[in-house]
């Protein structure tokens, strides 16, 4: 289980905030091509931040970026429908997955199995609600059935996966680092 100060929850926060404005600016920005990394923040969130509103903070803020960039940056409003709310448990998903993850987090080899659970569950329940609910309800797709739904979630999850797979290891990365600091900081002052 990790125990996060409020200023570390406070600062992560504000990095995944960053992290979000970023990647899915890119309706906005043209210069850089990041990956969408939405789905990761709000795994994170549910990771590292103890309290519940930064779930809504970050619904609201991926709303606000795709409405600003439809509205005011001339992006496409293919992807806003009706189907549009089932992003909500889509992302709750993604949060739940990891509020379970960090409740069995430690630092040792073996919390890869509790984390590769959590995230395949949460990836697979975000692409089912994201997916599936524009798929059925969008009223972009002419005649929906499931073959044809299958044969979507076969060719487009494993390219969300990956990018969500590449975010989480830099995160595993920097979290290790962060440790590593840490424990070579509280050895230097026990000794000094």
């Amino acid at each position: 289980m990790l125990t996060l100060s409020i200023r570390s929850q406070i600062q992560i926060g504000i990095l995944l905030v960053l992290l979000m404005i970023l990647t899915r600016s890119h309706h906005f920005v043209s210069t850089h091509n990041m990956a969408d990394a939405s789905w990761a923040i709000f795994f994170f969130a549910g990771v590292y931040l103890r309290s519940t509103w930064p779930l809504l903070g970050f619904f609201a803020l991926s709303w606000w970026l795709d409405f600003a960039a439809t509205y005011w940056g001339g992006v496409s409003d293919y992807c806003l429908t009706p189907a549009y709310i089932f992003l909500l448990p889509a992302y709750v998903s993604l949060w739940f997955a990891g509020r379970w993850y960090e409740e069995r987090h430690q630092f040792t080899w073996s919390t890869l199995l509790p984390l590769s659970i959590s995230a395949m569950a949460g990836l697979t329940l975000c692409q089912l609600f994201s997916s599936g609910g524009f798929y059925f309800f969008s009223g972009r797709i002419a005649e929906a059935n499931f073959n044809e739904f299958g044969e979507q979630l076969i060719k487009y999850f494993p390219l969300y996966a990956e990018t969500f797979v590449f975010y989480l290891g830099i995160t595993i990365v920097i979290h290790m680092f962060l440790i590593f600091i840490s424990q070579q900081f509280n050895s230097n002052n026990a000794a000094g």
